[in-house]
C-alpha cells in the first residue's frame, strides 16, 4: 500500500510542475522587452545646500526688549526712596566672574536642611551654591532657591549716580533645553 501510494503522489506531483511550466506569458514577455529597450531615464542631482553661519547674540548684557524701559522720574525717585548700594569690600565669589545670561542651573543637592543648586558656568564647570552666595557681575545675591529655580537680586546702577535692585531668576535647565 505505501508503495502504490508513493506512486500516486509521484505522479501528481509531475502534472503539477508541468502544468506550471507553460507558457501564456507572451504579452509579459513583451512588455518586459519593450521597457527594457527603452533608454535609462536620468536622475536630478542632489540640490547643493549653503552652508549655515552660526550667529553670536552680542546685546545679552543690555536690557531686555520685553521689559519696559525705566523712565527718568521714575529713576529719580527710586534714587531719592532707595539707599543701596553695593560693599566695595566684600570679597568676590568665583561666579561673580560671569555675566547672569551665561549661568544655568542644572539641579539640586540637599543635606541635611540645606539645599545647595548646582550652577553652571560659561567653560562648562558645575559649582554649589546656596542662599546669600553672589553670582552674575552686578553683585547677585542668591535670596530664594528651590528645586526648580534660583531668585538672584543684582545691584545695578540706576543711571544717575546710584544703585537699585533688580530681581532675576534663573530656571533649573531641562534636558529639552540643551
Amino acid at each position: 500500500m505505501p508503495n502504490v501510494f508513493s506512486k500516486i503522489l509521484l505522479v501528481v506531483s509531475v502534472i503539477t510542475l508541468t502544468a506550471c511550466g507553460g507558457g501564456g506569458y507572451e504579452d509579459l514577455d513583451d512588455f518586459m522587452a519593450e521597457k527594457k529597450s527603452r533608454p535609462a531615464g536620468l536622475i536630478k542631482p542632489i540640490p547643493v545646500f549653503k552652508a549655515y553661519k552660526a550667529f553670536t547674540y552680542s546685546a545679552s548684557a543690555l536690557r531686555s526688549p520685553f521689559e519696559r524701559p525705566v523712565e527718568v522720574t521714575e529713576i529719580t525717585r527710586l534714587r531719592m526712596a532707595s539707599n543701596v548700594k553695593p560693599d566695595p569690600n566684600r570679597t568676590k565669589e568665583y561666579l561673580e566672574q560671569f555675566p547672569l545670561d551665561s549661568l544655568s542651573m542644572v539641579g539640586t543637592l540637599q543635606q541635611g536642611d540645606a539645599l545647595w543648586a548646582l550652577m553652571q558656568d560659561e567653560t562648562g564647570g558645575v559649582h554649589r551654591i546656596k542662599l546669600g552666595d553672589y553670582v552674575g557681575r552686578n553683585h547677585g545675591r542668591i535670596v530664594e532657591s528651590t528645586e526648580t529655580y534660583v531668585s538672584v537680586i543684582e545691584i545695578v546702577p540706576n543711571g544717575v549716580d546710584g544703585w537699585i535692585e533688580r530681581p532675576r531668576t534663573i530656571q533649573l535647565k531641562t534636558i529639552e533645553e540643551e
